[in-house]
């Protein structure tokens, strides 16, 4: 079998979102999709163990025959100037041979420089935001940041409605009435997005899905394989289904992985 084979790489269901974007406008290109909720959660890491817990799934799937990692979140995106690869797409050495690695980051700072909002939100993870690599990257606008930590959780439950959700997302919007753009520096928050825009009428809700997907097809996807997606889970597959379902509309059958 020849041609390139394209991974995924997520703590959760999140990367989903990227992949159902990718889907739909190249339907045929097989993707190898890793969640790792079997291991602490990435923005819980410290930084070298989730730089060194990154370069062990790229090359666990390199193993399996992926040599082009999307890695679809932004915790982990945040340590990959760590693995060599600090710009857009760099390549990261592994004991199974070079992956060629991109992490959403990029691409969400690229769209969120392209919309030139004079104020822009950024909500995310705990990690994400203190990192603080949105505010540098967006330097000369207005940021604020919030973090938002439980609403990942949330979405990996199948909670996208509850009255519990609704009251977390009034504490952490609240402060960001009346900007531009809100970037959703989070993969699993498109899942919500309608509840997000309920709290900010009239802002603009900036999701690097698409910008991601193009990116990918106009390099990555020229010799890429065809074939059946494959879904693998260090945590619970049934969970991962039950999430992804109620997620993202994403019907799958994962196998586990030692974590």
């Amino acid at each position: 079998m020849t041609g390139s084979t394209l991974g995924v790489l997520d703590w959760g269901v999140g990367g989903l979102g990227f992949v159902k974007v990718l889907r739909a406008r190249h339907p045929d290109a097989r993707v190898v999709y890793w969640s790792d909720a079997g291991e602490t959660p990435y923005g819980k890491l410290a930084a070298p163990a989730l730089a060194a817990r990154v370069r062990e799934i790229a090359a666990r799937l390199a193993r399996r025959g992926v040599d082009r990692l999307v890695v679809a979140c932004n915790a982990a995106s945040t340590v990959l100037p760590r693995l060599g690869a600090p710009g857009l797409c760099g390549v990261v050495s592994t004991a199974a041979g070079p992956v060629q690695i991109t992490g959403v980051i990029a691409h969400a700072t690229r769209l969120a420089l392209r919309a030139r909002p004079r104020a822009i939100g950024v909500i995310g993870g705990r990690r994400t935001i203190r990192s603080g690599v949105y505010r540098r990257a967006l330097a000369g606008r207005e940021v604020r940041q919030r973090i938002a930590q439980p609403l990942s959780a949330r979405v990996e439950a199948g909670d996208l409605a509850s009255a519990a959700l609704e009251g977390e997302l009034r504490a952490i919007l609240s402060p960001l009435r009346g900007i531009e753009a809100l970037l959703l520096a989070c993969t699993h928050y498109p899942a919500i997005a309608p509840r997000i825009a309920a709290h900010l009428p009239g802002t603009r809700l900036l999701d690097p899905a698409d910008e991601l997907a193009r990116w990918v097809g106009a390099r990555w996807l020229d010799d890429a394989r065809k074939g059946r997606d494959v879904f693998l889970t260090t945590g619970s597959p049934a969970a991962m289904a039950k999430a992804a379902r109620a997620a993202f509309g994403v019907e799958l059958a994962a196998t586990r992985v030692r974590r």
